[in-house]
């Protein structure tokens, strides 16, 4: 509407001079200067005049919109966005023209918090990771932006222009800023007389014509050293477990003889020693502290890969064991303890005392699972499966695993138990691998468990 005004005033104007200059060229044909002087004054001069003004009028109607619009961009190239354009006083036009400039400045000063606000974030969380970041001008090495953690990596109290480094610590410069690390690499620093391992990755971008480059360096010392830590504390779980799982037989069954041997010195015709017995028990406490003391050395150097002593075994004598080492702590808990056999020469080629180790672990699992059954019964089995391979067997009647978490049982460090080190099955998992087998596992809640080890 007020566009509309505009073009119909400057129309008008445009339309009035154009006729006084008609008016006024008439004129001049018709009248004789010498003879009419007096009239030519009275009427020519007011029509010059009239011209004039009209021009005069039309002029400044144009370029006062010229005029405001010059301001606007002044303010515009210096970046003066608080001017405020008054938008009650003078010609609707302009009072319009007004409010579009205050709505350009009103609109840019937003954009601007936003931006500003979006900067400060960004810095505020780039200042807060622990990666160091950088950013300079190749040419005059000024630093464009930088964060703390770049300057504690490096042990420098501040960075303004990058030829401070170069000019104290020309090695570090080197490998810093000089070096290209355009697709990432691992170097080692010496910082304050101490070797530091980092990553480091380098990029070059542009503003306008100026060249810049981007340096992120992350320090993986502490990373390395947290990472052994943790490694170390899982490791002493993982020793502690088998360890304890171990123990727990062989106290067992050293309680038991030691029972027997009390009974029979206090009263031996009465308590007669099962010289055959005693012996079987001993035998049992000898082999089992054998493989305990095998699966210790089979961890004391991790970066060695674990060597089997694979021999030709009775599944037999692997299911005799199991049951003098674990029989007298499930008589005292009232739990039943079966084994069946397809074939008592079934033979597996196996390292025993690892396999003895799975088979304690699973069936110290079972006593878990059965311990609130009114007849617990766990039962080990094994049998030779159409396709040739030794399947064994431990079976429980216990409360079952639930369906949603059945498949992260053999994850390390998961556990379901209260006091569970997460580390049993996994394990077992890991033994049954070295041995080319599987370990597989099925269970229906409220009825029972059954895993199977596939030789």
């Amino acid at each position: 509407m007020a566009y509309r005004k505009y073009k119909i005033g400057l129309f008008a104007r445009i339309f009035f001079l154009m006729l006084a200059m008609i008016v006024l060229a008439f004129v001049l044909t018709k009248l004789n200067f010498n003879e009419d002087l007096p009239l030519t004054i009275v009427v020519v001069l007011p029509l010059v005049f009239m011209v004039l003004f009209i021009g005069n009028n039309l002029s400044k109607y144009v370029t006062k919109r010229f005029d405001e619009m010059d301001d606007f961009f002044e303010s515009v190239k210096y970046r003066d966005f608080s001017r405020w354009f008054t938008e009650k006083s003078g010609a609707e036009d302009i009072r319009e023209l007004h409010k579009g400039f205050n709505e350009v400045n009103k609109t840019i000063k937003e954009i601007n918090r936003e931006k500003e606000a979006q900067h400060l974030y960004l810095q505020k969380i780039l200042e807060l990771i622990d990666t160091g970041i950088i950013a300079y001008n190749i040419a005059t090495g000024k630093v464009l932006w930088v964060n703390h953690s770049f300057k504690k990596n490096l042990s420098v109290p501040s960075i303004k222009n990058i030829q401070f480094i170069k000019e104290r610590q020309p090695e570090l410069y080197q490998s810093v800023f000089e070096t290209n690390h355009s697709k990432g690499s691992s170097i080692t620093l010496n910082i304050d007389y101490e070797k530091v391992k980092v990553l480091i990755a380098s990029s070059i971008f542009y503003i306008e014509e100026e060249a810049f480059k981007l340096i992120v360096l992350q320090n993986i010392n502490e990373t390395l050293n947290r990472n052994e830590s943790e490694a170390w504390k899982k490791l002493l779980s993982v020793m502690t477990h088998e360890i304890m799982n171990s123990i727990a037989p062989i106290s067992s069954l050293a309680e038991t003889l030691l029972h027997t041997l009390k009974s029979n010195i206090d009263d031996a015709e009465n308590n007669p020693l099962e010289v055959q017995d005693l012996n079987l028990g001993i035998s049992s406490i000898k082999s089992r502290s054998e493989g305990l003391l095998k699966f210790a050395q089979t961890y004391r150097s991790l970066n060695k890969a674990t060597k089997l002593n694979l021999k030709e075994t009775q599944v037999s004598q692997l299911f005799e064991n199991i049951s003098t080492l674990m029989k007298p702590s499930l008589d005292k808990k009232n739990i039943s303890l079966e084994f069946k056999l397809e074939n008592s020469d079934l033979k597996v080629m196996v390292d025993h005392y690892l396999i003895e180790q799975i088979l304690i672990n699973l069936v110290l699992n079972a006593i878990e699972a059965v311990k609130e059954r009114e007849q617990p019964k766990i039962t080990l089995s094994a049998k030779r499966s159409i396709e040739g391979n030794v399947i064994v067997k431990v079976i429980d009647n216990g409360k079952g695993i639930p369906n949603e978490i059945i498949e992260d049982v053999f994850v390390p460090f998961f556990s379901t138990k209260k006091n569970g080190s997460g580390i049993g099955l996994s394990l077992c998992k890991q033994i049954m691998m070295l041995h080319k087998g599987k370990i597989q596992i099925k269970s229906i809640p409220n009825e029972g468990t059954a895993i199977f080890l596939v030789f």
